[in-house]
């Protein structure tokens, strides 16, 4: 597989500076062209494609290109194992493979994957290790993320195997999203903790714990997002932290942009990197 023309974020002083990614998710309904332009003019460090229906978001020579044109190298793929992307490149086991494919030739270290649904009961048997395998197949990181309970008239019902919660799973890698820890009723700081060095990637995004996925720009739910950012920049975190808000509500264009501007300053000022 051709090899990525991108480099890494950059350094400062010798210490590593972490990454903060704009995820492709944080401007829908606009495209993945889009996600490159808007992370251009803001001044991410990159881009987090989720792989969809679009065909661009499935397209490495496309994505390529897209990064060079903008500079925006890619930092993470998310593979595409929402239950609104299940007719995404078939079976289950296909799609990992095929996000970890595509991560090695777009030059993104990282893969983000959703524990499997219970009705996937073969998938799920062995996924630990099997992600593991395909992981060191294609010399990608595969982290698997933090959903949450599901509900049914005010009943907990099974939704994922073995759990919603990564934590006690054998995983090696962990991807952590805010807003799923506060429909879950976590606390994200306390679960940062707890994670140590299994912890790979962040979803910066907030939430409340109402039962909807709603993605709000962190300081607006009751995620000690700001807490959680310092301890990560304390203590040395070696991964991506990838904005992923909605912004579907925007009024237009300038009021999207406002809304990720602020939320990378706000990633920026927690993680040290600029002051007030």
């Amino acid at each position: 597989m051709p090899s990525s023309p991108h480099t890494p974020p950059a350094e400062e002083s010798g210490a590593k500076v972490i990454p903060v990614a704009l995820s492709s998710a944080s401007v829908y309904p606009l495209s993945v062209h889009d996600t490159f332009a808007v992370a251009h003019d803001l001044g991410y460090d990159g881009v987090e494609i989720m792989v969809t229906g679009n065909s661009d978001s499935q397209n490495p020579q496309i994505l390529n290109g897209l990064s060079e044109r903008y500079s925006q190298p890619i930092l993470a793929i998310h593979a595409p194992t929402l239950l609104l992307t299940q007719q995404v490149w078939g079976k289950a086991w296909t799609k990992i493979e095929l996000s970890a494919a595509m991560a090695a030739e777009v030059g993104a270290t990282t893969v983000v994957a959703h524990p499997p649904f219970r009705w996937q009961s073969g998938y799920a048997e062995n996924f630990a290790e099997g992600v593991r395998h395909i992981a060191e197949q294609y010399g990608v990181t595969i982290a698997v993320e933090n959903m949450y309970p599901w509900r049914v008239r005010g009943r907990e019902a099974k939704a994922y195997l073995p759990h919603w919660n990564p934590i006690p799973e054998p995983y090696e890698h962990v991807t952590w999203d805010f807003s799923h820890a506060a429909i879950a009723g976590m606390d994200s700081y306390e679960e940062l903790r707890k994670l140590g060095p299994r912890l790979h990637h962040v979803h910066l995004t907030d939430g409340t714990p109402n039962g909807r996925d709603e993605h709000m720009l962190p300081g607006e739910g009751t995620q000690r997002c700001a807490e959680a950012l310092q301890y990560l920049s304390e203590t040395g975190f070696d991964g991506v932290v990838a904005i992923e808000v909605s912004t579907r509500k925007a009024k237009g264009a300038g009021e999207r942009e406002d809304q990720l501007k602020q939320t990378l300053d706000f990633a920026r000022m927690n993680l040290g990197q600029i002051s007030e």
